[in-house]
């Protein structure tokens, strides 16, 4: 770290030596002056099976941003959106539309030869490199002023349990699939779990602390030595329990509290409403603990079939997406479907919105970018041209409140443009053959 020559000056005045100079710029309170980075959070929203294209891609390009009716859910925020069309994977080889459409999302790259069998073309197997979210989450967790106790948590609602490729989005390496949780009261163990057995540890002490002075009393010179050593060593698990538990008292103080979440709810379809709250609850108080700054959220899965009773829709989703456009009643219904997902992605961004950020500026919103995403650009074509990115949020510093029309460009390139936004410049995410024109300009 260098230091600017006005203050290099004054640290010669007070007679600094040039090793000294070194060491000082080095520390946070002489560098350049800049105020402390500040937090950049990230999460991926994924709904299945395509978007319908004339309700959803506003029709005109720039600022302003008109939203069409899936995105009218966005319209409170509407200052915090952008939507990118125009981005298209290109991921070619082994797998269906589908497989490749999810498998290759966050990953740039093909998937393995495999025996998964998909509807149509060949079977494949995983793919065969890291998804965006894992990288970054690698790179914050390598720095100590970035690292959190998770890195990133992989939610999900409704995902099945089989594992294949169409259940997978995120990879923390080539032939590595990272499964979401998808049951809200596991996530609530993997969160809070450990903070309640620090508290029954914590009580467990005081009781042996208190044991140990009585038995003092009674015992040898020699044999209190070894108790005394004993003491000392239960001291400080004590002490350290006292400075955890400090924290998450801390961390209550502003904002953040362990949620109380309803009993029995179980994972069946109807459900899916609920459990969707839940789990985006849970994600938003874990960003305010900062537990995590990298997310996937998975609602259902590539070729997903959720019937969306509470929307008056008896058929799967999925098959409703294979109707043409002709049928005025699937169409209809394949509007107020993702609609529906839109408004899921309105009440995570209004939640975090609401929550100044912790010892920051702005709302939480501000330093937290969802982005949207789907396997295909439209279900009964299996395009996977024009794939849905639509974002939320300033944790990237992407220009917000604006439409983007790129054309025809390789989603890789996007893959790319968020990696340097997290401060990772990279020369190429997934397959190189689809990055040779760089990261996405006009978007900062």
């Amino acid at each position: 770290m260098t230091i600017s020559n006005d203050r290099r000056q004054f640290l010669k005045r007070a007679g600094l030596s040039a090793a000294a100079l070194n060491l000082v710029g080095g520390l946070p309170s002489f560098s350049l002056g800049n105020s402390p980075k500040r937090k950049q959070r990230l999460v991926f929203v994924f709904s299945p099976n395509g978007v319908i294209p004339k309700h959803f891609w506003p029709d005109n390009p720039g600022s302003g941003l008109e939203l069409k009716r899936i995105l009218q859910p966005l319209a409170d925020i509407k200052s915090q959106v952008i939507t990118m069309h125009g981005l298209c994977n290109r991921i070619q080889g082994d797998g269906d539309g589908h497989m490749r459409g999810i498998g290759c999302l966050l990953t740039g790259i093909e998937l393995f030869p495999g025996d998964i069998q998909g509807g149509s073309d060949t079977p494949a197997g995983w793919s065969m490199g890291i998804s965006v979210d894992q990288y970054l989450k690698n790179k914050l967790q390598a720095d100590a002023a970035t690292r959190t106790r998770f890195g990133s948590l992989e939610m999900g609602v409704l995902v099945p349990d089989r594992a294949d490729t169409w259940t997978r989005m995120s990879y923390a390496g080539a032939n590595q699939p990272v499964a979401p949780i998808d049951n809200p009261y596991q996530m609530f163990e993997k969160l809070y779990g450990q903070t309640k057995n620090k508290e029954l540890l914590a009580s467990v002490l005081d009781d042996l602390l208190a044991d140990f002075k009585k038995v003092e009393r009674m015992v040898s010179q020699e044999d209190r030595h070894l108790l005394r050593e004993h003491m000392e060593m239960m001291r400080g698990i004590e002490n350290d329990l006292q400075m955890e538990l400090a924290a998450k008292v801390k961390s209550d103080s502003v904002g953040h509290a362990t949620p109380n979440l309803p009993p029995n709810v179980d994972e069946e379809n109807d459900n899916i409403p609920l459990i969707t709250r839940m789990q985006m609850d849970m994600l938003v108080n874990s960003f305010v603990a900062d537990f995590a700054r990298i997310a996937t959220f998975q609602i259902t899965n590539s070729v997903g079939q959720p019937k969306m009773r509470w929307l008056g829709i008896d058929e799967g989703h999925h098959t409703l997406s294979h109707e043409p456009d002709s049928n005025e009643d699937a169409y209809e219904k394949l509007i107020r479907i993702n609609t529906w997902y839109c408004e899921q992605v309105a009440y995570l961004a209004k939640r975090l919105d609401a929550i100044p950020e912790p010892g920051g500026e702005g709302s939480m919103l501000d330093n937290t970018t969802i982005v949207w995403t789907n396997e295909l650009g439209k279900g009964n074509s299996h395009t996977r041209d024009n794939i849905p990115f639509v974002m939320v949020g300033g944790g990237l510093g992407f220009e917000r409140q604006k439409a983007h029309d790129f054309g025809k460009a390789y989603h890789n390139r996007l893959l790319m443009s968020i990696c340097q936004a997290m401060g990772h410049e990279v020369d190429s995410f997934g397959n190189p053959d689809f990055c040779g024109d760089g990261v996405l300009t006009g978007i900062a």
